[in-house]
């Protein structure tokens, strides 16, 4: 059995959030919990919240035992990109390019 959750539209590049996910993806729930509870950064903030409620969902609504499970997949996709343009030098416009994440998180039993 497989439970999903998700998070959408979160201000973190998605690029930046893959270097979180890659590290999570295939292991066992209560190792990816630890992994991200010793990173120090948003990505793994962020990652740990979809997780929970991914742990969650399998436990309450599929009736699953929390030591069976595992990470089956864990992606991150693109958002929507939030453009912004400020003044450069010699009359130019810069653009500022605020990108957005999908985070998607399967766990299932073994």
């Amino acid at each position: 059995m497989e439970a999903k959750a998700s998070a959408k539209t979160l201000r973190i590049s998605p690029i930046r959030a893959r270097l979180v996910i890659d590290l999570i993806r295939g292991k066992s729930t209560s190792e990816a919990l630890n992994i991200l509870i010793n990173k120090n950064n948003k990505a793994a903030r962020l990652t740990k919240k979809v997780l929970d409620s991914a742990i969650a969902n399998a436990i309450n609504n599929e009736g699953a035992q929390e030591d069976t499970l595992y990470v089956k997949e864990a992606r991150v996709d693109a958002g929507p990109v939030m453009k912004r343009h400020m003044f450069d030098s010699r009359s130019h416009i810069g653009h500022n390019n605020h990108r957005t994440s999908h985070i998607i998180i399967v766990v299932a039993t073994k």
